[in-house]
């Protein structure tokens, strides 16, 4: 077998024996049918990970959960580049904490990505993309700890 490349007939060629480059506009392809179409463009993300991280950590400020740690865990992970770990006192507090943060968000046009556990489970898990949020009762926080399984991971910030 030939190791030269096959060329068609009816693809032109140049003097160097290289094929054209592409059309700098191509279309873009017919929406194939039984499908939604987006009529508005994706949404763009405009806050870094870093920035997320650190609004995240002034809503949770905002209503009042304790014991903030905002954790790099980039170098160790694909999950998230950074987890934020708060605590509510009560089953309405952490219930407050979590809406807060996602109303917040959504304010400025970042989307919750998902959402697990409730105010009487006394453990709340926000995905923002690149951001985790735990949302901690204390006796979880303490039972599951998470500081102690990332104590590899930088600490950014913790607000006591």
């Amino acid at each position: 077998m030939s190791s030269e490349p096959v060329l068609d007939a009816d693809d032109p060629v140049s003097d160097a024996g290289e094929a054209p480059a592409p059309p700098a506009s191509t279309p873009a392809p017919a929406p194939r049918a039984g499908l939604p179409v987006r009529t508005t463009p994706p949404p763009e993300i405009d806050k870094a990970p870093l920035d997320l991280a650190r609004r995240i950590v002034e809503l949770a400020e905002d209503k009042k959960a304790a014991d903030i740690v905002l954790l790099e865990i980039a170098p160790f992970t694909t999950v998230a580049d950074y987890l934020v770990l708060c605590s509510g006192g009560s089953e309405r507090q952490l219930g407050a904490i979590a809406d807060g943060v996602a109303e917040g968000l959504k304010a400025e046009g970042i989307r919750i990505l998902s959402r697990e556990g409730e105010p009487n489970s006394h453990w709340i898990l926000l995905d923002a993309g690149s951001v985790v949020v735990h949302v901690f009762a204390p006796p979880e926080r303490d039972f599951y700890a998470l500081e102690r399984l990332w104590a590899e991971a930088r600490t950014v910030l913790r607000v006591q």
